[in-house]
């Protein structure tokens, strides 16, 4: 199918919501077996909660069924190499085992230990359904029988001497591949071949192969695939470089480096993004890189093995990995730093009776399978919410019915207290008249789409804190910017104190000039500056939050962004400072 197949909007096409945020674990289940076709997304979320839904025949998901899970944090999951069983380990030493198309917990495992990855390592046709878990603090694996007791069927205490970053089966060759947090890699085979050195491989001595690539880097993988003839092996590391392998030599196909250097270089050279964006998302990175967000990204091949697919800060990007090209990249204009990736490729079944032999035998196009809808799922940093990119571009945005965030989760009681807290009538307005030495700006407030920004302005502005504060950046043609006591642009404070959440809204776009936006320095940074553009500045859409419109002295925006300003700062000669802000 390869690049057709692939051809996916690049616009997150719909949301779902999960309770907590989802930290990495998704699992799209799409394989074949010989009585079903399984079309199922499986996600976890750091609070023990497990989520099935059901890839739908003409668009979107359905939820299935929610389990909690562990009482703790969720360390791992994973799903057979034919779709059948999922698992899910926890710091509460315990391991839940699933089947998937009745989608009903079967069994439970008591470990007795901190476990850390886990993984199917049986193929279909098996007798026993052998599962490996490693120990969180050891290098230690165990191998357990999913359908059996909590007596580990086989332990390899010594063939890894460091915690385990990633285990992994390549189904075709029958071989698992384990990597610890040394860099080192080992192949081994399950239960059939007794967990010994798999004889398909094309080398006996690791020094003839390029797998000690990871310790000279002093890297380990976090994420490995699999192409699906397994002739391909792809990894992703703590050095942000891709690194492609010939499974069956161990030798070194190509290498994509994804170093922040890297993309600060790419920058300077040739603007992939408006400086401003860039360093809003440099930020995400350096964040990711502070919480250990790295080890969560990981790496998929699409059905042809010829592409392969990882999130990056730019977007999705999609490597041909025969001619070393970056043939797209999926959601570069959205506002988030994707991290976990599943592809569905093919058509999702109905959920309907079995086919008679007539009906096989007709030619009637009714019965025919619908056309293919390839998907990317994917989930994102700091995000409770799952997104979907597909052949078909969302919903008009501006368009007040557009369905593109579901909301299929109820607000926590903490969520609902908040909101009702910010619905006080006497803290909010919906219109504004800011007096500055230059003039009177009328604005009209959007309470009802934005209600905390507005709560946080119309409060702010009946306090006085506005007063006095000069004009601090202007930008001629762009906007001018203000609500900083410092005057520097690096303070003011929101009215809770520090920084406080976006509230984007599929009305309220940067599509007109003078536009009352939230100044920020990142994703849920808003303090107190805003900003009044002069001319429409859709870049700027979903990165930060629009609460209001000028109607009023739009003359006086504009002798504002006209002032000279020093080039190094952007900050006027002539201070021009607000007086004070009437609330309506």
């Amino acid at each position: 199918m390869g690049l057709v197949n692939n051809e996916e909007a690049e616009k997150v096409a719909k949301e779902y919501t999960h309770k907590r945020k989802l930290l990495f674990w998704m699992r799209l289940i799409s394989s074949t077996t010989l009585t079903q076709v399984t079309d199922f997304i499986i996600t976890a979320s750091q609070d023990g909660h497990v989520k099935f839904w059901k890839k739908k025949e003409d668009e979107g998901v359905e939820f299935v069924k929610h389990f909690r899970c562990h009482l703790g944090v969720i360390e791992c999951i994973s799903v057979s190499a034919e779709g059948a069983l999922f698992c899910s380990v926890g710091d509460d030493q315990a391991m839940k085992v699933f089947d998937v198309v009745n989608f009903d917990m079967i069994n439970m495992l008591k470990l007795g230990f901190h476990p850390g990855q886990c993984e199917w390592i049986y193929n279909p046709g098996d007798a026993i359904s052998t599962v490996a878990c490693s120990e969180k603090s050891t290098g230690k694996i165990f191998v357990y029988d999913g359908r059996g007791s909590n007596q580990p069927l086989h332990t390899f205490e010594k063939m890894h001497t460091a915690p385990l970053s990633q285990i992994r089966l390549n189904p075709r060759y029958r071989v698992i591949v384990s990597a610890d947090k040394t860099g080192m890699l080992e192949y081994w085979t399950g239960l059939p071949s007794e967990f010994k050195f798999p004889r398909q491989v094309e080398w006996q001595f690791k020094t003839d192969t390029d797998l000690y690539e990871f310790a000279k880097c002093r890297t380990y993988p976090t994420s490995l695939a699999f192409s699906q003839d397994g002739k391909k092996m792809a990894t992703i590391a703590t050095d942000r470089k891709v690194r492609i392998f010939r499974f069956l030599t161990g030798k070194l196909m190509r290498v994509f480096d994804e170093s922040l250097t890297m993309f600060t270089e790419l920058q300077q050279m040739r603007q992939q993004l408006p400086d401003m964006e860039f360093g809003r998302r440099m930020a995400v990175e350096r964040e990711l890189e502070k919480v250990d967000g790295i080890r969560l990204t990981n790496i998929i091949f699409d059905e042809t093995g010829h592409f392969v697919l990882y999130g990056t800060m730019l977007g999705i990007k999609v490597i041909n990995v025969e001619t070393n090209r970056c043939v797209r990249i999926l959601g570069k204009q959205e506002n988030i730093r994707v991290v976990q990736l599943s592809l569905f490729q093919g058509v999702a079944k109905a959920m309907q009776a079995a086919p008679t032999i007539e009906m096989k035998a007709s030619e009637n196009p009714a019965l025919q399978s619908s056309d293919p809808d390839p998907t990317v799922f994917c989930t994102a940093f700091k995000k409770n919410r799952f997104y979907m990119f597909t052949k078909r571009e969302p919903e008009d945005t501006k368009s007040a019915d557009s369905d593109r965030d579901i909301f299929n989760e109820k607000p926590s009681k903490e969520e609902v207290m908040a909101a009702t807290q910010a619905e006080g009538p006497k803290r909010v307005s919906d219109s504004a008249i800011i007096h500055t030495t230059m003039g009177d700006i009328h604005i009209k407030l959007f309470p009802v789409e934005c209600p905390k920004t507005v709560e946080n302005f119309c409060v702010h502005s009946r306090n006085g804190y506005y007063n006095s504060h000069i004009f601090h950046r202007v930008i001629k043609g762009f906007m001018i910017q203000t609500g900083d006591p410092t005057g520097t642009g690096m303070g003011g404070e929101s009215i809770w104190g520090g920084e406080f959440e976006d509230e984007f809204h599929a009305t309220l776009r940067h599509d007109r000039p003078y536009t009352l936006s939230m100044a920020n320095a990142g994703p849920g940074t808003n303090g107190s500056q805003f900003f009044i553009t002069v001319v429409p500045t859709p870049w700027l859409d979903n990165k930060h939050t629009v609460f209001g419109r000028t109607t009023k002295g739009m003359e006086v925006v504009q002798r504002i962004s006209n002032l000279k300003v020093n080039p190094k700062t952007d900050k006027p000669y002539e201070d021009i400072s607000i007086i004070n802000i009437t609330i309506k």
